[in-house]
């Protein structure tokens, strides 16, 4: 009975070893790549991409082709969709409103990062990819700066609540603080007040 619980707990062991280096995405010993088949596409986080054109204020399209979706933000929505029609019944806002929010969201992300290197992150604990094939990312300047959080702190994005997004906290801080501010859309955009 001893040998069949040692064997047990060896084969315990060695799955656990098995399965922690399957999943290992800190250890890399090629060239950074994309691949580009839906939950298995991977950018390696040491690799800088330029952000060849903003979609709008949560989503970019990369120099190499990808779409990008920033982890935990959420900014108003400036395209006629089934979001815009959500996002109206649950703020009582009119849809012209919140496409004028989105709007100034997405011109200050563009100014903010359009034509510039950034560093790609994935939460470890977080999807890959969204229903839309987007790569859902932190993305960093290359000073270090975490666009995600930079664009709360400044009043352009609300937080996107999902408890297993790592930065949920730090976010939420931002955007409190942006908010007793009146920063950016929690202020003044073209005549209309408070996100």
């Amino acid at each position: 009975m001893r040998a069949y619980i040692k064997n047990a707990f060896l084969i315990l062991i060695l799955s656990a070893i098995a399965i922690s280096a399957f999943n290992c995405d800190d250890i890399r010993t090629e060239k950074p790549l994309v691949k580009n088949s839906g939950e298995n596409k991977q950018t390696y986080s040491d690799e800088y991409l330029t952000v060849s054109k903003v979609i709008d204020g949560d989503t970019f399209r990369m120099s190499n082709g990808e779409k990008v979706r920033l982890i935990g933000i959420d900014t108003p929505e400036k395209y006629d969709s089934d979001k815009l029609d959500r996002e109206s019944s649950k703020t009582g806002r009119d849809k012209q409103t919140i496409k004028k929010l989105g709007e100034a969201a997405s011109d200050y992300v563009t100014k903010l990062v359009e034509g510039k290197k950034v560093r790609l992150e994935k939460d470890p604990g977080y999807d890959n990819v969204d229903k839309y094939n987007r790569l859902l990312r932190y993305v960093y300047f290359e000073d270090g700066t975490l666009v995600n959080a930079k664009i709360l702190e400044d009043g352009y994005a609300n937080v996107f609540y999902d408890k297993s997004i790592s930065k949920i906290n730090e976010f939420k801080k931002l955007e409190s603080d942006a908010r007793k501010n009146k920063k950016g859309l929690w202020g003044e955009v073209d005549g209309t007040t408070q996100f």
